[in-house]
């Protein structure tokens, strides 16, 4: 699978959870996203988006506000605990989308997510409440990431 990956702020590609999703098979697209213009990281995940016609999108926080401001229907995304009312001005997610966040996150409220899941008309079902920490780097986190990478489900 194809996975556009945009990662977080004061991120680089090539980390954890997309080597992750590179050892596990996929093929990633890591476009490098500048921290300090929103508005350039959203135009070059834009630009990703329209030469590399991924599978999937997965966003991890900044990463994941700049999926949710993506024009990209019919992708499905699954954005890790996304940033969402830190940048960009979207406050939805698509049908479909899949929200992995940490209950104990103290970078990004889980609480957001669960107000993501509810403007967004989603299912309870499409936040999973998944490891310790903001990173979603520990065993348990990367796992359930593939899953629903490779599924689009979480059951």
């Amino acid at each position: 699978m194809k996975i556009l990956y945009l990662h977080g702020w004061q991120s680089t590609p090539g980390g954890v959870k997309p080597s992750y999703l590179a050892n596990a098979g996929h093929e990633l697209v890591e476009p490098s996203l500048p921290d300090e213009d929103f508005a350039a990281a959203a135009r070059i995940a834009e630009e990703a988006l329209a030469a590399s016609k991924p599978d999937l999108i997965v966003g991890s926080s900044r990463g994941g506000a700049v999926a949710m401001n993506m024009q990209a229907a019919g992708i499905p995304r699954v954005v890790l605990c996304p940033a969402w009312k830190r940048w960009g001005s979207a406050d939805r997610v698509p049908a479909g989308t899949i929200i992995l966040h940490a209950p104990d996150d103290d970078v990004v409220p889980f609480a957001d997510s669960v107000e993501l899941v509810q403007r967004s008309g989603l299912p309870d079902s499409a936040l999973v409440a998944v490891g310790h920490e903001h990173r979603l780097a520990d065993p348990q986190s990367l796992a359930m990431l593939l899953r629903v990478v490779e599924s689009g489900r979480v059951d």
